[in-house]
C-alpha cells in the first residue's frame, strides 16, 4: 500500500527486474526452447574420430528441402552440450554461448536444436521478437514487405537512433536482389508469393545505438496469401504466428466486396493493377482462429496486431467532400514521419479513421477482429504512393505512412515511448 501511495504521489516506480535469460524462438523454424537446449556446430573436423568427421546435417537438410534449397553436403559435426562437462561450457549474461569440446577447441556457433540453423548472437540474452505478415492472396504483402524494410533501413532506423541490419550476407543479398532492386531501381512490381514457393524468412536486427537498449530481432515471413485459408498449409506455419511478438494483418481495399465495384467504376478505363477477388479479410481471421487463437485463453490472442489497409492510394477514387467513406482531407492521404517516439496524436487519428472506414464497408471483419484480438489497431499505407500499370511503377516511388504500423509495434513492445505533438 505504501509503495502504491509513493507511486501515486510522485515516488519512483518499481523497476521491472530483467530476467536472467529469455526463451529462444528460432527465427527459421519458429520452435521455442530454453537457452540450455541449443546445440553447437564444431569449429573443426577430424578424420580419426567418427563423431567429428565431416558429414551431412540431416536436420538442416530437411529444413532446406522445405524451401526447395539444396541439401547441406558434408559439414562440421553438431555437438550436444549435454555431452560436455559443465566446466567446459561458456556463459555470457547467464546464457550458454559457447563450449570447449573434448579436443579443447572452442566453438560459439549456436544452432537451433530442431532445425540446426544458426541462431542470432543475441538469442537468449534478449526477447525473441517475430513480426508476422498475414493477409489474403494479392493483398500486396511482398510489395509492402519490400517498401517497409527499405524504409526501416533508410529512414525509420535513423529516426530512432538505430540501425536495421540483415542477420547475414545471404539475407542481405536475397532482400536486395529479390525485393529492393526490382522495385526501387527497376520499377517492376513484385509477383505474388504462391503456396508452392516456400520462402525462407528475411531476418533483420533493429539495433539501437544506445547499448542499454535491447536489440529487436525482426523476422519477416512472406507467407503465400492463398495459404492463409488453407488448413494444411496453416498448420505448417501456425507456429511462426503463434510465437510472434506482433502481427501485421494486411487488408486490400479491392477485396472488400462492398466497395470493389465502386472502386472499379471510379477508376475508369485505365485502372492500373487490379487484383482478382480473393478471400474476404474475415476468412483469414477465421483461419487464424482455427489454427491457433482458439487454443489461447478465452479464445483471444494478446499479440499486438496492426490491421494495415494497403494500397491506400486507391481510396482517392472514393473521396467526396460529404461522402460516406473518405474525405479529400483524410489522414489516409497524408504522409507522417514518427521520430524519437510514436506520435500518439497522429496514431489515434489514423487508427480512429481507418477503423470507422472499415466498420462502414466491412463491419463483419471489424467485429471478428474485436472478438479474436485483444490488441488491434488500424492503419492505412501505400507502399508505392500510386497504383502500378502493366506491372510497372510509374514515376518515383513515394511510400505513404508505410512504417507507421511497425513504429506502433515498437511502442507496444516497449522499445520506444509514445508522446504528443508540441
Amino acid at each position: 500500500m505504501i509503495g502504491k501511495l509513493k507511486e501515486l504521489f510522485g515516488g519512483k516506480k518499481a523497476v521491472k527486474e530483467r530476467p536472467a535469460y529469455y526463451d529462444i524462438v528460432c527465427p527459421y523454424c519458429f520452435s521455442k526452447f530454453h537457452p540450455e537446449k541449443v546445440v553447437f556446430r564444431a569449429a573443426h573436423h577430424r578424420t580419426d574420430d567418427e563423431a567429428y568427421m565431416l558429414q551431412e546435417d540431416e536436420l538442416l537438410s530437411d529444413y532446406r528441402e522445405k524451401f526447395q534449397l539444396d541439401r547441406t553436403g558434408d559439414m562440421e559435426a553438431v555437438i550436444n552440450p549435454a555431452t560436455i562437462p559443465q566446466e567446459n561450457k561458456i556463459y555470457t549474461d547467464n546464457v550458454l554461448t559457447g563450449i570447449s569440446d573434448k579436443y579443447s577447441v572452442v566453438t560459439r556457433k549456436r544452432l537451433c536444436p530442431n532445425c540446426h540453423n544458426n541462431l542470432p548472437s543475441t538469442a537468449g540474452k534478449f526477447p525473441s521478437n517475430i513480426v508476422s505478415f498475414v493477409g489474403a492472396t494479392s493483398v500486396g504483402k511482398s510489395v509492402y514487405l519490400a517498401s517497409l524494410i527499405h524504409t526501416i533501413q533508410n529512414t525509420t532506423a535513423r529516426n530512432f537512433n538505430a540501425a536495421c541490419i540483415p542477420l547475414d550476407n545471404k539475407i542481405s543479398e536475397r532482400f536486395r536482389n529479390n525485393y529492393e532492386l526490382p522495385l526501387f531501381e527497376e520499377g517492376e512490381l513484385l509477383t505474388s508469393t504462391r503456396s508452392t514457393q516456400r520462402q525462407e524468412p528475411l531476418i533483420f536486427q533493429f539495433k539501437f545505438k544506445d547499448d542499454t537498449k535491447a536489440p529487436l530481432t525482426l523476422v519477416f515471413f512472406d507467407v503465400a496469401g492463398e495459404a492463409m485459408t488453407d488448413t494444411d498449409y496453416m498448420e505448417l506455419h501456425a507456429a511462426h504466428i503463434k510465437n510472434s511478438a506482433g502481427i501485421l494483418f494486411l487488408v486490400d481495399p479491392m477485396q472488400i466486396r462492398s466497395i470493389r465495384s465502386r472502386l472499379l467504376f471510379k477508376m475508369g478505363e485505365n485502372p492500373g493493377e487490379v487484383v482478382a477477388q480473393g478471400a474476404d479479410p474475415r476468412d483469414v481471421a477465421i483461419s487464424l482462429y482455427e489454427n491457433f487463437i482458439s487454443h489461447e485463453d478465452n479464445g483471444k490472442t494478446g499479440i499486438p496486431t496492426a490491421v494495415v489497409l494497403t494500397k491506400s492510394d486507391l481510396l482517392h477514387a472514393l473521396k467526396e467532400e460529404d461522402g460516406d467513406y473518405i474525405r479529400p482531407n483524410s489522414n489516409v492521404f497524408r504522409n507522417v514521419v514518427h521520430r524519437d517516439f510514436l506520435n500518439l496524436d497522429e496514431y489515434e487519428n489514423i487508427n480512429g479513421e481507418v477503423r470507422r472506414f472499415l466498420e462502414e464497408v466491412d463491419s463483419p471483419f471489424v467485429d471478428t477482429m474485436d472478438v479474436y484480438f485483444n490488441e488491434a489497431s488500424y492503419f492505412a499505407v501505400s507502399a508505392l504512393g500510386s497504383n502500378p500499370i502493366d506491372q510497372q511503377v510509374t514515376g518515383v516511388i513515394n511510400p505513404i505512412r508505410v512504417d507507421e504500423p511497425f513504429v506502433w509495434l515498437l511502442h507496444k513492445l516497449g522499445y520506444i515511448e509514445g508522446g504528443r505533438s508540441q
